[in-house]
């Protein structure tokens, strides 16, 4: 297995490569616009049956799907891009975003819609390979700080489409919401073309694709059994089988991925204490950070009268959930500072602690607007803390040609413990209920449970988190004899 290692040029003791700013920018953009396919169409799910004309069970299908395939493609594009060029797999993500946002654009019935949305969620590993871009572009002394708020893009992006997306639902045609998501994929697209350099540290070999399609099958089973389990009943056939076929082809996929000479997942790499710490902490920190944006939408949309509900309309969600996004964004360069003072695994578990504080708040803080948006401000201080630590966890563990497999699979375990979140929450909320004029809502103390659930899981990554060691040799004996560049970089997180 080849090991190419481009370093930037050093002038005056400091690396100095060219357009660092730039490339920063560039990346953390296209972060941003990934993420924001995510919200793109939470204005409109409620609408969605009667736009497409199908039934709300199969118009779940096109968040669904989006799930399902960023599920898939992460991983696979994270070790196709060690393989044959990160910058490479960075733009056929965008052009897959593209593509999907065109389809979404000119779809008026349910199969395009599907098949644009799951195109979309193709290009879920934008931020793994963004990251890994920039441990092999930056120098040292800018790593910490760039890969912090490559991170925070996916909240980023996240919490500042809402709102936008949601004025363009209410006032335009729907499908302007796609027209403009292509067109800030292309301005990506255009940006990285010119301004993102490709780097030299690949692997090559040939692609595992009996893993990448045993994976595959096993994801999607998984989360299949999870996101759709409530709604078959956790107790029938269908999710009892999946569920079945999940486990079991998973378990075959382990066994073939730790005899294959070049495996998709390096099993033993993941197996190594700072890395397996740090993917369980991320499920509990993805587990953790959904419970608010599942809680909070319904807090303030539900009606006055129910004594808890606030009455305010979509819009109004997106505006109390933006500033969220700044404040993850602000925080990314505290979490740098903090990491390079104190090391990644501190900044962690700051961040599991504020994340925990800010659900036990919610909890006796949630009947005015100004409370929601405190405590949503407080949570993503702790998720921007928590988000710039975990690539610094990561890549301070693997060798450089193993980054974008490494922090792709990272990516993957907060999204799978989102996914366990949204069943959880959804089977707590639905037997918590009140009547409301002949109808079931989700209690207050439904809520507060969720809240609590979230806290907890929070601390639970602070627990994971400790477990962490604090050795961060084996990365630093990776590096070219006299990089002290690489090693201060490893050393800093």
């Amino acid at each position: 297995m080849s090991h190419a290692v481009a370093r930037p040029a050093v002038a005056g003791g400091k690396s100095t490569p060219p357009k660092s700013n730039a490339v920063v920018a560039v990346l953390a953009l296209a972060g941003i616009v990934v993420s924001l396919m995510q919200t793109l169409v939470i204005p409109i799910v409620p609408e969605l049956p009667k736009l497409l004309d199908a039934s709300a069970s199969n118009t779940a299908w096109a968040v669904t799907a989006t799930l399902l395939a960023a599920a898939v493609a992460t991983p696979v594009a994270g070790r196709l891009g060690d393989m044959i060029g990160k910058r490479r797999m960075l733009l056929t993500s965008i052009v897959l975003l593209v593509s999907g946002s065109v389809v979404c654009a000119l779809a008026d019935s349910l199969v395009p819609m599907i098949v644009g949305r799951t195109l979309q969620g193709l290009a879920a590993a934008v931020v793994p390979l963004g990251i890994s871009i920039m441990r092999d572009a930056l120098p040292a002394e800018r790593l910490a700080g760039s890969t912090a708020l490559m991170s925070a893009s996916l909240g980023v992006g996240g919490a500042l489409g809402l709102p936008a997306a949601a004025f363009i639902a209410d006032n335009w045609d729907w499908h302007i919401l796609f027209w403009a998501s292509a067109a800030l994929g292309a301005l990506a697209f255009l940006l990285v073309l010119l301004i993102v350099p490709e780097s030299e540290v690949r692997t090559g070999g040939r692609f595992d694709l009996v893993g990448s399609l045993g994976l595959s099958a096993g994801l999607v089973s998984l989360l299949l059994t999870v996101s759709k389990g409530g709604d078959w009943g956790w107790t029938s056939g269908t999710t009892l089988g999946l569920g079945t076929a999940a486990v079991v082809i998973l378990l075959a996929w382990g066994r073939w991925e730790l005899k294959a000479k070049q495996p998709l997942v390096d099993l033993r790499t993941t197996a190594r204490p700072q890395v397996l710490f740090t993917n369980l902490a991320s499920v509990a920190l993805g587990f953790s950070m959904f419970a608010m944006s599942l809680v909070l939408p319904q807090l303030l949309q539900l009606p006055e009268q129910t004594g808890y509900g606030l009455g305010r309309s979509m819009l109004t969600v997106g505006l109390v959930l933006a500033p969220q996004g700044l404040v993850m964004m602000a925080m990314s360069a505290v979490s740098a500072a903090v990491t390079k003072a104190k090391g990644p695994k501190v900044t962690l578990m700051i961040g599991a602690l504020i994340v925990a504080a800010g659900y036990g708040l919610n909890i006796v803080l949630m009947s005015e607007v100004w409370h929601l948006i405190l405590v949503s401000c407080i949570i993503g201080a702790g998720v921007g803390f928590t988000y710039g630590a975990l690539p610094a966890l990561i890549m301070g563990a693997v060798d450089p040609s193993e980054t974008a497999a490494a922090n792709s699979l990272n990516t993957l375990m907060r999204s799978l413990g989102t996914s366990f979140a949204s069943a959880l929450a959804g089977v707590t909320l639905a037997r918590m209920t009140t009547d409301f004029g002949g109808h079931a809502l989700p209690s207050e103390t439904g809520f507060k449970v969720v809240m609590a659930i979230g806290a907890g899981s929070a601390l639970l990554a602070f627990a994971l988190a400790t477990l962490i060691p604090r050795q961060r040799h084996a990365a630093t004996e990776r590096l070219p004899a006299g990089d002290e560049s690489g090693r201060e970089a490893v050393e800093a997180g």
